[in-house]
């Protein structure tokens, strides 16, 4: 288990250091998800059985609850746009709508994780996402102060 862990991580480095090396300003999504996916990874110090199972129910709610995240951040845009007070309420309605099926959605992956992680683990989680983001960011701070 170490052995997969110390690759997860020199994976995980190797990658970072790739990421320094930008060309164009642009990312590659690839790169960044693998560097994603072995973040995830070695902080819950998934086991490789437990990653195989886990990803899949991951990935599929992710997706999921990207779209409803874009879909209600469209509702909200309305800049230039006069709406009518129908059209308005029945964007928050919508809105609300959305935002119930968020829960639902992230119940039902709870329930499908229990099956795969300890609650302890799905409480890391939470977070996980933010705090590669935030790595990520800092990361490439730090190199842009270096040049």
């Amino acid at each position: 288990m170490k052995k997969y862990i110390s690759i997860a991580i020199l994976f995980f480095l190797g990658l970072g250091t790739t990421f320094a090396q930008r060309s164009d300003e642009r990312y590659d999504k690839e790169k960044l998800e693998a560097a994603r996916v072995a973040f995830i990874t070695t902080r819950l110090d998934l086991r490789p059985e437990q990653a195989e199972k886990f990803w899949p129910i991951y990935n599929v709610f992710d997706e999921t609850r990207d779209k409803i995240l874009k879909e209600m951040s469209e509702l909200g845009r309305v800049k230039d746009i006069k709406l009518s007070e129908a059209e308005a309420k029945a964007r928050i309605g919508k809105k609300f709508e959305l935002q119930r099926k968020l829960i639902a959605d992230e119940e039902k992956f709870v329930k499908d994780l229990s099956s795969v992680l300890t609650y302890n683990q799905i409480i890391q989680l939470n977070g996980l996402s933010r705090e590669f983001a935030r790595h990520i960011y800092q990361r490439h701070k730090r190199e842009d102060s270096k040049n």
